[in-house]
């Protein structure tokens, strides 16, 4: 009988790997590769599983064994495998001994994984330090991931590795974040933004600030079929490799995940134009500074450098250009841009993109007469890693068929879990979310329909508590009561100091 491996199990031996690299390397730093490595040994015990499964199959017929093999998502060699590595793990050279099988497996896989693991040096004597540490830190990692198992036929089922994925993912951020280094959407606000927008089978799935794409996977876990297209762009190199890997690990082999500025130099186009989505969802990096800086030219001073609407080819900033220390509505309206016909995007922002003035006023009011705000949704704070400020959703539809506004402010006591961490939305405070949503209703202290009409007498200004009456009226003081409550207060008083008097008294004090 197989022992199956638990997803318990698969989590504390990734956990106890991190034990390596602790108090050496920054977690932000470290992340790298250890999560690498898990997708190495991910595909070779797979891929070994499935060599020996073959060998009895073909009775040892290696072409037809190769032939087989060739079949398969991935393809290894001998010196690509975990086993391989660890065979060298007390070899001085280890870090260049996986640097080489890292790049024999793109090489062999160049369709699938070309340049997934360009970002990751595990020879870096700047990052893992001189030799000696560093080779100990390899040898210990390589220890402890042995331990593991990821034999399809152990696990038992293929999510449980894209799951301990994302934990990692998720616990890294977690550790992270309190230092402001790593931005990551929690699972259950992803979940939240993933049935806001109902993907349907076909329509391409866009982020544009994809991070490790822990969101887009929540959206295509909307479909049962899973039949979709995502695509999307990430900036950090090594955020972009994690993402590659991550997609894999999740059954998706044809994500398209462009490595580059979404702002300054999209690339996902068709005939020269931005590329239509039927779905778009984000967390772009909140008010970003200096957004703009990829438009100008080399040599550049930053300080005099002023972004102009002409210098965007594709024309995302005819509505307004943002302000240089704020770009959050350049995502937007290079999200808005982006958008079918028939699309439907949600996005996280801070709540200043609701009210603040200037060029970003001029930018809502253009997006809310063009009829595409759809609904504004309050978030509690202490829901992100890294930050405790409030965020909200906006979510935006092309050819809506009504002319309102929805508000919901979830933000209130009862709509989420608290924690002394990180507050946390429950499954029933999603369900609430998107019932609301759905049915576009007025719900007392919850949410409102405000018609355009409305928005405009407030100056386009979208802040919630404008629209959202959430105040509890406290219950009225009776007066009477309170007036025979301090007599008889008072009365008791004197009571006891007679009878402590008396006490006194008998105590010759």
């Amino acid at each position: 009988m197989t022992t199956t491996v638990s997803q318990q199990q698969i989590n504390a031996v990734l956990w106890q790997a991190c034990d390596s690299f602790r108090g050496k390397v920054d977690s932000s730093t470290y992340k790298d590769y250890i999560l690498t490595m898990l997708f190495i040994k991910y595909l070779s015990d797979s891929y070994k599983e499935k060599l020996e499964e073959y060998a009895e199959r073909y009775n040892g017929d290696q072409q037809r064994i190769q032939r087989a093999l060739s079949r398969e998502r991935f393809v290894l060699d001998e010196q690509s495998t975990f086993d391989f590595l660890y065979s060298k793990r007390t070899n001085p050279e280890i870090g260049e001994i996986i640097n080489k099988a890292l790049e024999h497996l793109e090489n062999e896989n160049t369709g699938k994984l070309r340049g997934v693991f360009r970002n990751i040096d595990f020879n870096s004597e700047a990052i893992l330090g001189r030799a000696k540490e560093r080779n100990a830190m390899l040898r210990t990692m390589l220890e402890d991931f042995n331990k593991l198992s990821l034999r399809p036929s152990k696990i038992g089922k293929e999510d449980i590795v894209g799951n301990a994925y994302q934990y990692m993912i998720g616990q890294f951020a977690s550790d992270a974040g309190k230092k402001g280094g790593e931005f990551y959407t929690p699972a259950e606000v992803s979940e939240l933004l993933a049935r806001l927008v109902e993907p349907k089978e076909n329509d391409r799935i866009y982020d544009p600030t994809f991070g490790s794409g822990s969101l887009s996977l929540k959206v295509v876990d909307q479909v049962p079929s899973r039949k979709v297209a995502v695509y999307g762009q990430e900036r950090n190199g090594a955020t972009h490799s994690l993402a590659l890997m991550n997609m894999y690990l999740h059954g998706i082999d044809d994500a398209k995940i462009g490595w580059g500025d979404t702002l300054a130099n999209p690339l996902h186009l068709e005939d020269g134009k931005l590329m239509k989505f039927q779905v778009i969802v984000a967390n772009p990096p909140f008010s970003l500074d200096k957004w703009a800086m990829g438009f100008a030219g080399e040599g550049s001073n930053d300080s005099k450098f002023k972004m102009e609407a002409s210098l965007d080819p594709y024309k995302r900033f005819e509505w307004g250009v943002p302000p240089s220390s704020k770009g959050d509505y350049a995502f937007v309206q290079h999200m808005l841009y982006s958008l079918a016909e028939d699309g439907r995007m949600a996005t996280i922002l801070p709540h200043g993109v609701l009210f603040r003035g200037a060029s970003e006023g001029k930018i809502r009011q253009q997006i809310i007469e063009m009829n595409l705000l759809d609904a504004v949704i309050g978030l509690p704070e202490n829901l992100f890693f890294g930050t405790n400020i409030p965020a909200c959703i906006m979510v935006f539809k092309k050819n809506r068929n009504r002319k309102e506004v929805l508000f919901i402010d979830a933000s209130g006591d009862g709509n989420f879990e608290k924690d002394k961490n990180q507050n946390r939305l429950r499954e029933s405070d999603i369900q609430k979310i998107v019932a609301t949503f759905k049915s576009f209703n007025t719900i007392e202290k919850y949410s409102y329909v405000a018609t355009i009409e409305e928005i405009k007498g407030n100056g386009y200004n979208l802040n919630i508590p404008r629209y959202v009456e959430t105040f509890e009226e406290e219950e009225q003081v009776n007066m009477e009561l309170a007036k025979e409550n301090i007599i008889r207060i008072k009365r008791d008083l004197q009571e006891v100091e007679a009878q402590l008097e008396q006490y006194l008294k008998e105590l010759g004090l």
